[in-house]
């Protein structure tokens, strides 16, 4: 596993909310999301410690501009939520999210080409998006959306994201039914070498304790302010 994505899921992470925080990437994905609710998540993010913020493309330039000095990184989707769009739309997607400031790129993979077992163009499809992101060392993400899929599929999606170049591959967008659960985050981490990212209705400490020993060493959620609060609280209740 690349030392880009290779920190350890369970162990230390679920043992300090900090650990945890500094793995969620801050999401807010809705298409009615403005400016001002965008330059909170920013805030939040610094506060908290989170790896990203995860917004989408028309946001990442102010993101950028409130988080350049900062640790944290902004994070963009591309070809989102349904990933049905040509493979070079999606790289000039990525490279244009890349000038504005994203170095962690989320990409939905062609669902339906995968599910037509379509193997030559989901494995194109990904790569092209692949080596555009890796230019200036960006990381990239493929979402799978598993509620769509079968096992032997994800396992599929799974093999040729790795093949491909990814340096995650994600359970959901969030958006089309369904999100992270335990069985798929442990089925895709023994599929992998690379990166395990949880999304999708992660929004307790629960949720994110379970999916993280589960094999997940990202989580994608709303919830993130939520989650560190609980954390926290467990945290002095236990001292």
């Amino acid at each position: 596993m690349s030392s880009r994505n290779s920190a350890a899921a369970g162990g230390t992470l679920t043992q300090s909310w900090q650990g945890i925080a500094s793995i969620i990437d801050h999401t807010l994905l809705r298409p009615e999301a403005t400016p001002d609710q965008v330059v909170r998540l920013c805030e939040e993010a610094r506060e908290y410690g989170f790896a990203t913020v995860m917004i989408n493309p028309c946001h990442v330039s102010l993101a950028a501009s409130r988080l350049q000095d900062s640790e944290v990184k902004v994070g963009a989707v591309i070809a989102f939520p349904f990933g049905a769009t040509v493979t070079s739309v999606k790289v000039f997607e990525a490279v244009e999210v890349k000038k504005l400031g994203a170095r962690e790129i989320d990409m939905v993979i062609n669902i339906g080409a995968l599910k037509a077992g379509d193997k030559e163009l989901v494995l194109a499809d990904i790569r092209a998006v692949a080596e555009a992101v890796h230019e200036k060392s960006a990381l990239l993400k493929v979402i799978l959306e598993t509620a769509l899929l079968t096992n032997d599929e994800k396992v599929l999606a799974c093999e040729l994201a790795e093949k491909a170049g990814a340096d995650f591959v994600k359970t959901s967008t969030g958006f089309l039914g369904g999100g992270a659960t335990v069985e798929d985050v442990a089925l895709m981490r023994r599929t992998v070498k690379i990166g395990v990212k949880a999304s999708g209705g992660i929004r307790t400490a629960a949720d994110a304790r379970a999916l993280i020993e589960a094999g997940a060493n990202r989580l994608g959620t709303s919830s993130g302010v939520k989650i560190v609060h609980e954390l926290r609280g467990a945290s002095a209740g236990a001292k």
